[in-house]
Parts: structure tokens; C-alpha cells; sequence
């Protein structure tokens, strides 16, 4: 069989400030990754330099998973954060 796998995810780092991760694998080998600081993909492999072609004509996909990362994601964070503090606090 083959796998597609999709990871994506933020932290919230000491300094308050905030990173963000969104990369696919292809049968648990490293396909595309998003670079958030210089918004572009990179492509692990010439079959990943399709899509990765694709979604740079599309214009549209680096942004909306950076907004996604640096906002829903956070905000979600901050809220599973808190519900956690809470929670350890009732003890």
C-alpha cells in the first residue's frame, strides 16, 4: 500500500513568539515542506517539484497555511493551554 502523510502544527516558544510546521511525506519519505520564514515549498524530489510548481502557480496555497499556522492554530493553542492550567489547577 502507500501512505500519504500530512504534519502541521505550531508552538509557542518562551519568548512568546510563534513557529509554525506544514510538510508532507510520501510513503514515510520527506516530500514538500512549507518554509514559513521565506513562504516558499521545498521539494525533497522531482516528483514533489510538480506539486511543488502547482501550489506556487496557485499562489494562494503558502498563504493560506501560514495565516492558518500563525492564527486558527495558535488561538487554538492558547486555548488547550488554558483549559490544561485549569484543569491542574482543581487539584
Amino acid at each position: 500500500g502507500l501512505t500519504w502523510q500530512w504534519m502541521y502544527g505550531c508552538d509557542i516558544l518562551e519568548d512568546n513568539s510563534t513557529r509554525g510546521v506544514y510538510q508532507h511525506a510520501y510513503d514515510g519519505r520527506d516530500f514538500i515542506a512549507l518554509d514559513m520564514d521565506t513562504m516558499t515549498f521545498t521539494a525533497a524530489d522531482a516528483a514533489a517539484q510538480i506539486t511543488k510548481r502547482k501550489w506556487e502557480e496557485d499562489g494562494t496555497v503558502a498563504e493560506r497555511q501560514q495565516h492558518y499556522l500563525a492564527n486558527t492554530c495558535i488561538e487554538w493553542l492558547r486555548k488547550y493551554v488554558s483549559y490544561g492550567q485549569a484543569v491542574l489547577g482543581r487539584t
